[in-house]
């Protein structure tokens, strides 16, 4: 047995302190060979150093022994990285690692996280009447305050996850201050434009080729909080499946703010629901292509929101005279499908989420799906999360698909002729509790998922119009009687409202909608100072608005379309009037006032016509 004596150098890394067992006599080379195997790391370009900032570096060498460069038993060495090279999977998911940059100056983030970026985030403490020995004035162990990502905080406060801020704060608090944090989304395929090769499937080199993927659960997540503004948003979302039994997808639009309930939280403030073209049944749903669309998210921009989620039903009556439904996703079974999994990731994908520390610029999404199903009460309740990073990486490079015969369980392609994909896999331990690589064929989609909280508030905000004592104007694209947009909607609608309630008649999400792309007389153009009115809540500007010509033009047609006796003279900014001689009605043509006994204008001499 041999007697030589042995030395306990501590390495410190952003990813925290190891210890490494080695004889006095061993080499430099073999110290850099014990720390890249203990720290796991994919490559040599580090350097341990005697200082934080970089200075009096080991040098690595085969001819140099530990004695030689002083270093004793107990003696702190710093990891740091080498050549603008990322060290840890956490810090960055690519597969080729871009040069250091300290951010990309260029991005233009959401305000949200800009407002982030500038506050501490530090959690403040009460001073502790048991454990403080000090005057109100000073700070000690037990009550100055905490990081953000506190473990142990997170852990009494019941906060599953990191805010993504939270995480961006512990990744840059390191030695080397976030220098070299840089974020990249996973690359599954083959980088293009390699020439040392034929292409696939005839050639592929390390170079070119992705690395095989390890799922890792997300630590962080980009959004802690989905809020609906009000519990009849939601109700008038659920509202067809009321009426129908069918299920029912609709897109989220709303806002950013900061979520004060978790360290650098965001929350996500549902504004409007927009509901697409669909067929559903009581078990499917199949979107269908959407002429609208580019409209509806210049709308929504006009009114100051943007799209920040979907939702969708998954509701299966079980008593309809008590008004509950059946709980069918549980632990038992599952939270989201490997379809909804994909159709998530597939949405986060296109609503990536603006990041400095990118090179790309763009970083995860903020986009959240919500699931509108049973509890265990057998009540109706929404369900919210987010998929990872890694899984938007698969399914955009079309690698993730769902099963045909297991909701609960996804599944990765294999290669072939025409596509490379990299292996997947997953740990999970086995029955003696060791820890095992599994291949991802199936996957389980927990592996993927992050629970994000949805609620209502307890006070009710109201961007658009709450419509409590008055019937709404009806959702798009639902074909149903009586719930479908046309011009005797529009009329029968503004009939509730006095004309000094303008504002309140036109600050609604689906109206809005229909007036812009209705066929007879689309206002899109002349829009933009009427959705500033509704956004700033300036019932003046909006009331000013209702006196423009194409406005006015709309009035004039709704006048004609009326019966005689249906509407006295209540129209909201309408030129209809009662004279003495009872209701008036305004010609479309030239604008004639004329009685309501006649069909034919007595100045132009053209019939009262009806615009449909």
């Amino acid at each position: 047995m041999s007697s030589e004596k042995h030395i306990t150098i501590r390495i410190q890394s952003s990813e925290g302190n190891k210890r490494i067992l080695l004889p006095q006599s061993a080499t430099t080379e073999e110290l850099y060979d014990r720390v890249r195997s203990s720290f796991q790391l994919n490559t040599q370009a580090f350097q341990l150093c005697l200082e934080k900032d970089g200075n009096s570096q080991i040098t690595r060498t085969v001819s140099r022994t530990l004695k030689h460069f002083g270093l004793h038993h107990g003696d702190l060495l710093y990891l740091q990285p080498k050549d603008g090279v990322i060290l840890f999977e956490e810090l960055s998911i690519t597969n080729n690692p871009p040069a250091a940059v300290s951010m990309n100056t260029g991005v233009v983030e959401d305000e949200v996280d800009a407002q982030l970026a500038k506050m501490d985030g530090k959690i403040e403490r009460k001073r502790d009447e048991k454990l403080c020995r000090h005057n109100t004035n000073a700070r000690c162990f037990h009550c100055s305050p905490l990081e953000p990502y506190d473990e142990t905080y997170l852990r009494e406060q019941k906060i599953k996850h990191l805010s993504f801020h939270s995480f961006l704060r512990k990744m840059t608090s390191g030695a080397d201050q976030g220098k070299f944090l840089a974020l990249e989304d996973l690359k599954c395929g083959i980088r293009p434009g390699c020439k040392e090769h034929l292409p696939w499937p005839k050639g592929i080199c390390s170079k070119c080729q992705p690395n095989a993927v390890t799922l890792n659960r997300q630590v962080y997540r980009h959004v802690d909080n989905v809020q609906f503004e009000n519990a009849r948003l939601v109700e008038r979302f659920l509202s067809y499946w009321r009426l129908t039994s069918h299920q029912r997808v609709g897109l989220l639009y709303g806002k950013y703010e900061v979520h004060a309930d978790v360290p650098l939280g965001i929350r996500t403030v549902v504004s409007a629901i927009y509901e697409p073209p669909q067929e559903s049944t009581r078990d499917s749903i199949r979107l269908l292509k959407d002429d609208r669309e580019d409209f509806v998210k210049q709308l929504a921009d006009g009114l100051g929101l943007q799209p920040v989620g979907w939702i969708f039903t998954d509701l299966i009556a079980e008593d309809v005279q008590k008004g509950t439904v059946k709980h069918t996703r549980h632990v038992d079974t599952y939270f989201l499908s490997a379809q909804e999994c994909y159709m998530a990731g597939h949405y986060q994908t296109m609503h990536p989420n603006p990041c400095k520390y990118s090179s790309s610029g763009t970083f995860g999404s903020k986009f959240v799906t919500v699931c509108v199903t049973g509890d265990k009460t057998n009540q109706i309740h929404m369900e919210g999360y987010q998929v990872s990073n890694q899984c938007m990486a698969l399914v955009r490079d079309a690698c993730f698909i769902p099963t045909k015969d297991a909701p609960e369980l996804g599944y990765i392609k294999e290669s072939s002729d025409k596509q490379y994909v990299p292996d997947v896999y997953y740990k999970e331990k086995d029955m003696y509790g060791n820890e095992v690589s599994r291949l991802a064929r199936p996957l389980p989609v927990e592996y993927l998922l992050l629970d994000v909280p949805t609620s209502t508030p307890l006070t009710p905000l109201n961007t658009f119009n709450p419509m409590e004592k008055k019937e709404p104007f009806p959702v798009e694209n639902r074909l149903i009687d009586e719930h479908i947009q046309d011009f005797n909607a529009l009329s029968q609608y503004l009939t509730q409202f006095r004309p000094n309630e303008f504002l309140a008649a036109i600050s609604d999400f689906h109206l809005l909608l229909y007036i812009g792309t209705m066929d007879m007389l689309p206002m899109r153009d002349h829009m933009t100072e009427l959705l500033a009115a509704i956004r700033d809540k300036d019932a003046n500007a909006a009331q000013e608005w209702s006196r423009s010509e194409p406005w006015a033009t709309l009035e004039q047609l709704i006048a004609a379309s009326s019966p005689p006796n249906s509407r006295p003279g209540s129209v909201v900014g309408s030129s209809v009037e009662v004279g003495g001689n009872g209701p008036q009605w305004t010609c479309p043509f030239c604008t004639f006032l004329n009685p309501s006994t006649t069909q034919n204008c007595d100045m132009c001499n053209l019939p009262r016509t009806h615009p449909h």
